[in-house]
């Protein structure tokens, strides 16, 4: 049989496998994961930043609108007040105007009134003065008659030859005076009954003019009271509103200068977020560079790992088979 090959093994199979990474390279993928962490906090940081200020910024423009709305009301309010006030002030023109022409009616119908009474009273002295005067014709007509019954008694005294029955003669004289005064007593009582009476109706028909133009103007005064009221309890409610509205409106200047002074602040604040981040976007996409040159690095050190493991497990895999033929022949000489 011929010679046995000898099998010769590298020692540097059987030296253990160096699998460590340089820690330097480890050092420095810690550090630009811990710096890529920050910056992405930090970048969040900005976002919610953004996002504040843009809820602010909406929040402001909210209340500057509520204000506008606010003065637009008022507005409307003072409007609304003034109109309702002209009308009141054309209302009591109106009544004014009226109650102008009411007394100019009173005046009339009281001049009327007083017409009628010293017509009245002109009636009853001319009533008094042909009283006084039929008192006077009376006492003539008396005296005129005694002195012609005396004349006549004297005259049939002296006339012997004739008989006259003086009794019936002075009763028919009496009966016929006394039916004159009776006439024309009652001739003027009929007179002055009917001026009586026409200046009665007459006075009681202005009389119950003159009462409705007073309750009228009663009426008329009291409506004029009471707008007089109600324009001077206006007044007070404009003055009070008024005084609302200009305090409102120091209140709306100050807020809008403060929502103005806040708005400005955001607006500032978002810019120079803005600019910051813009500031911080090129560094950031360097990191993320970095990271994926990282990422690419270390899958490329996964995949050298690895084969490097399969590799190593392969040889140790040769190794025992050789092993296991080496013991095998050896046994087998040792046999023959």
């Amino acid at each position: 049989m011929g010679g046995i090959t000898a099998v010769t093994v590298s020692q540097s199979l059987l030296s253990p496998l160096n699998l460590e990474v340089d820690p330097n390279i480890q050092t420095t993928h810690t550090q630009e994961k811990e710096q890529i962490k920050s910056l992405n906090k930090k970048f969040a940081s900005f976002i919610d930043k953004v996002q504040f200020l843009e809820q602010q910024n909406k929040m402001l423009e909210t209340r500057w609108s509520l204000l506008q709305q606010h003065n637009t009301a008022r507005s409307n309010v003072d409007n609304t007040f003034k109109s309702y006030i002209n009308n009141l002030w054309q209302q009591l023109d109106t009544l004014g105007q009226e109650t102008l022409k009411l007394l100019a009616g009173l005046g009339n119908n009281q001049g009327l009134v007083e017409d009628f009474k010293n017509k009245y009273e002109d009636e009853i002295n001319k009533r008094t003065e042909m009283e006084n005067e039929f008192v006077l014709i009376k006492k003539d007509v008396v005296e005129a008659y005694i002195n012609k019954i005396s004349d006549r008694s004297v005259a049939l005294s002296m006339d012997n030859s004739r008989s006259l029955d003086m009794d019936s003669i002075i009763a028919e004289v009496k009966a016929q005076y006394e039916e004159i005064t009776n006439r024309s007593r009652a001739e003027v009582d009929s007179m002055h009954q009917i001026k009586d009476e026409e200046l009665q109706m007459l006075a009681g028909k202005h009389g119950d003019d003159l009462q409705h133009t007073k309750t009228e103007i009663s009426e008329m005064n009291q409506n004029i009271s009471w707008l007089q009221a109600e324009i001077e309890g206006l007044k007070g409610q404009r003055a009070s509103l008024e005084a609302a509205i200009a305090d409102a409106k120091q209140h709306r200047e100050l807020a809008v200068k403060d929502a103005n002074a806040k708005l400005s602040e955001p607006e500032a604040a978002l810019q120079w977020a803005k600019q910051d981040m813009a500031q911080q976007l090129p560094e950031y996409q360097e990191l993320m560079n970095i990271k994926l040159a990282l990422d690419m690095e270390i899958a490329t050190y996964g995949k050298l790992l690895e084969g490097e493991e399969s590799r190593l497990a392969s040889g140790m895999q040769n190794m025992s088979i050789h092993t296991k033929t080496t013991s095998g022949y050896a046994n087998g000489l040792s046999s023959g």
